[in-house]
C-alpha cells in the first residue's frame, strides 16, 4: 500500500515498481501508477519530465537500492555470516513476499529485462544498473566475509542467477519449493573452500 505521507513523486516510482512486479513494463501505464499512488491528476509531467522511461529508470534504481539494502541487512541479523546465510537470507525475503502476496509478483528487475531486452536501450541500461548495484552488494557482503575478489564476484553471479530462476519457477508452480531446493542445493556449495 502506498503511504500517503510521502511526497506525490516518492509514490509514484514506489507505484511504478509495484506495478512493474505484477505486471511488466509494457502493462503498466502512467494512469495506472498516479491513481495507485493516489498522486494529483497533471502531476505525472511535473515530476517526471522524461516521461514513463524516466518513471521506470527510477523505479528500477528504487527496487536496486532496496535489494542492496537487504543484503546489507544480513550481517546485521547474524553473529556468523556465511556465503550460505547470506543466500538462505535473500531467498527467505522472496518465499515470505511469494506467500503473502499469492505469488502474484516478482523481482522488477528481471521482469524489465525479459519484457524489453534489446527494445528499449534505454530501460535496459536501467536494468543493468539495478543488477549491477545488487551483485556489487553481494560481493562486498561476501568480501567482508574474508573471500577473495574473484571468488566473491562468481558467487554473487551464482547465487544472483539461480535466485532468480527460482523465484520464476516459484510462481509459475505457485509453490516455494524451488527456493527452499535452491537453497538448500547451494549452501554446502557456497560455502565449500
Amino acid at each position: 500500500m502506498t503511504d500517503p505521507t510521502r511526497p506525490p513523486r516518492d509514490r509514484m516510482v514506489y507505484a511504478a515498481a509495484q506495478l512493474v512486479r505484477e505486471q511488466g513494463v509494457a502493462a503498466t501505464g502512467v494512469r495506472d501508477v498516479v491513481d495507485r499512488a493516489q498522486a494529483p491528476r497533471g502531476s505525472f509531467q511535473h515530476y517526471f519530465p522524461g516521461g514513463k522511461t524516466q518513471l521506470v529508470d527510477e523505479a528500477l534504481d528504487l527496487a536496486a537500492g532496496f535489494a542492496a539494502d537487504w543484503v546489507t541487512a544480513y550481517r546485521a541479523g547474524t553473529r556468523s555470516p556465511t556465503p550460505a546465510g547470506l543466500f538462505a537470507h535473500l531467498a527467505g525475503y522472496w518465499r515470505h513476499d511469494l506467500e503473502s502476496r499469492d505469488f502474484g509478483r516478482g523481482c522488477p528487475i528481471v521482469a524489465t529485462v525479459a519484457e524489453t531486452g534489446a527494445v528499449d536501450p534505454a530501460v535496459t541500461a536501467a536494468a543493468r544498473r539495478g543488477l549491477d548495484r545488487w551483485q556489487q552488494a553481494v560481493v562486498d557482503e561476501l568480501r567482508s566475509q574474508g573471500l577473495t575478489a574473484a571468488r566473491s564476484r562468481r558467487l554473487a553471479v551464482l547465487m544472483l542467477s539461480t535466485l532468480e530462476g527460482a523465484i520464476v519457477l516459484s510462481r509459475a508452480q505457485r509453490s516455494t519449493r524451488p527456493l527452499t531446493t535452491v537453497v538448500g542445493a547451494l549452501g554446502p556449495l557456497l560455502d565449500a573452500g
